[in-house]
């Protein structure tokens, strides 16, 4: 597969998502923060005003929880759906949160405008370049000093090696609406040097939900 090609899948890795938004069943999984990430936010907010971005938001968990948290709260997915729904969410709470369609490879922020970034499940869909391009846009938009947190999938997932490998470590399983786009795998060195500019403050190889889903998950701040 092309770069051109691997792009184009990734670009279009939304649409699956958009199905699933709009549907009170497709949605019931992505309702509640992650008890890693409400654990970070309680910390972050003990120490002054933050302002946050929860990029790859879908529905909208843990931008509510940092609108929740009196952060200054922005969100950026690639689904209509997933935004809309975080938008009727917020209005229904009296939350403030400012949404925009964008992807992860070009974020409409300026340079070091967030003392923290979160993406949950969304930087590692795409091939190598894409996600390092994701992970540049990351720390651009974080402050020195911000907090970085997020997850990678890990080589010990059980997908990992399954379907066509159409770049380094990056699979497509065709004819499977949540997999038929690239997926990235990697392993501690490899996510160690994929963050170089960032000083890890913990990395965590963790058992999702379902057998053999192992991603890693990371706190790191954005070196000065």
């Amino acid at each position: 597969m092309s770069d051109m090609q691997s792009l184009e899948k990734t670009d279009t890795a939304h649409l699956a998502w958009d199905k699933r938004w709009k549907t009170e069943e497709g949605r019931a999984d992505w309702l509640k923060p992650e008890e890693d990430v409400a654990r970070l936010i309680a910390s972050l907010g003990q120490a002054g005003p933050v302002k946050a971005l929860d990029l790859g938001c879908g529905v909208g968990r843990h931008a509510l929880a940092f609108a929740r948290a009196g952060f200054e709260t922005h969100a950026v997915d690639m689904s209509e759906a997933g935004l809309a729904e975080l938008a009727k969410s917020a209005g229904s709470e009296g939350l403030a949160v400012r949404t925009q369609l964008a992807p992860m490879t070009d974020l409409p922020f300026e340079d070091n405008s967030f003392d923290y970034v979160l993406s949950f499940n969304v930087i590692y869909h795409g091939d190598p370049a894409i996600v390092a391009k994701a992970i540049a846009e990351i720390a651009r938009v974080l402050k020195p000093g911000g907090v970085y947190q997020g997850t990678m999938l890990s080589k010990r997932n059980g997908n990992f090696g399954v379907g066509t490998e159409v770049a380094p470590d990056t699979y497509v399983r065709e004819g499977d609406d949540d997999k038929n786009h690239p997926h990235f795998y990697c392993d501690a060195g490899e996510l160690v040097a994929l963050f170089g500019d960032f000083e890890l403050r913990s990395l965590e190889d963790k058992l999702h939900s379902k057998p053999g889903s192992w991603h890693w998950h990371m706190v790191a701040e954005r070196l000065a």
